[in-house]
């Protein structure tokens, strides 16, 4: 008899295979040929089209990914967590805004703090302020969005930290943050073999032939991770754009008071997959009428509910730990879109 037992596990091994940005555009591409052929083409067009446009916004955020992954910049981060524990949070916030690491680096990272005793309080802001903001999406965001806006999300990645590390000091002593650390937490991951807490940065990377290799490789990688994800945000706004009128969302999303602002918020955290996609969908639905209170509230709620991010957070800690994490998220970005609002008013 032949033996049944192979099939299924081979089909999950070549799902898990499947690029899912590349198969969501697939499916997206589809769709419109289905139920609007003639639409195709142009979309496509808008695509690559603003694709071109933000080419050099593009290329200059993935030479800057390759370089600080080159020069091991991340062990820089690891003195912000040391001395005094209302130093540490400050400076968590702030470093965290700028900490050239991936989603699943952090993993390891905060593992690590944790695990030495350092303060829940100064992780939380790292933790925070980390997925909002980075130089790489500073760059991105300029482009599309304008420097005002990329300037206020880096300013508001800051203020997350100080809020969320603040808030945990002040409640350290309730059972609520008492223990947060899972059992057998997670101790590495595949993205870099360095330890962040040793080594020192080498900023003249190229004299090194493994560091030569590293920029090499990183930048490939992040050129084709932004490429896809940037391809995907493009086509999913032109499809947006002709498709979702623009009235619906003026109606709903746009205006000033708290309600788009919540509605931003509360729609950010399941609707964002990754930070550098969330660019150009903002940049349409600020075009089809979205409040620029909305649109802050909306990054700033994806940011930090993200699927990277947040599977960081669950790895980690238990579940009251992460409940007061996505708390902190959400009221911060309705105080961002709040503040953004009342500045771009």
């Amino acid at each position: 008899m032949a033996d049944a037992t192979h099939p299924a596990p081979r089909r999950r091994g070549l799902f898990r295979r499947i690029d899912k940005a590349w198969a969501l555009f697939a499916a997206v591409l589809a769709g419109v040929a289905i139920f609007a052929p003639a639409e195709v083409w142009p979309s496509i067009l808008s695509m690559l089209d603003n694709l071109g446009s933000t080419a050099i916004f593009i290329a200059i955020a993935v030479l800057m990914i390759a370089y600080l992954r080159a020069t091991g910049a991340e062990t820089v981060v690891g003195k912000a967590f040391q001395g005094r524990e209302s130093r540490m949070i400050v400076l968590a916030a702030l470093v965290g805004g700028l900490a050239p690491f991936c989603s699943c680096e952090v993993i390891p990272f905060v593992a690590a703090l944790l695990a030495m005793g350092t303060p829940l309080s100064a992780v939380m802001a790292f933790w925070l302020s980390s997925p909002i903001m980075d130089p790489a999406m500073f760059v991105i965001t300029s482009g599309a969005l304008g420097v005002d806006f990329a300037i206020g999300k880096t300013v508001a990645a800051v203020g997350f930290g100080l809020f969320g590390g603040f808030s945990v000091m002040a409640l350290s002593g309730t059972a609520l943050f008492a223990d947060p650390l899972r059992a057998g937490s997670v101790k590495s991951c595949g993205c870099s073999g360095s330890d962040p807490f040793r080594g020192t940065a080498v900023w003249t990377f190229w004299k090194h032939a493994d560091r030569l290799k590293s920029f090499r490789d990183t930048a490939v990688e992040n050129a084709l991770f932004l490429l896809k994800w940037l391809a995907l945000a493009y086509l999913v706004e032109a499809v947006m754009v002709r498709f979702v009128p623009a009235e619906w969302i003026a109606t709903t999303l746009g205006g000033d008071g708290l309600r788009p602002i919540f509605l931003g918020a509360l729609v950010g955290g399941p609707a964002y997959l990754n930070g550098y996609a969330a660019v150009p969908l903002v940049q349409g639905l600020i075009g089809q009428g979205m409040s620029q209170g909305a649109a802050m509230a909306f990054m700033m709620a994806g940011s930090v509910s993200c699927i990277p991010a947040a599977i960081a957070v669950w790895a980690l800690v238990k579940p009251r730990v992460f409940a007061a994490y996505v708390a902190f998220g959400f009221t911060g970005s309705l105080i961002a879109g709040l503040v953004w609002a009342a500045y771009a008013a």
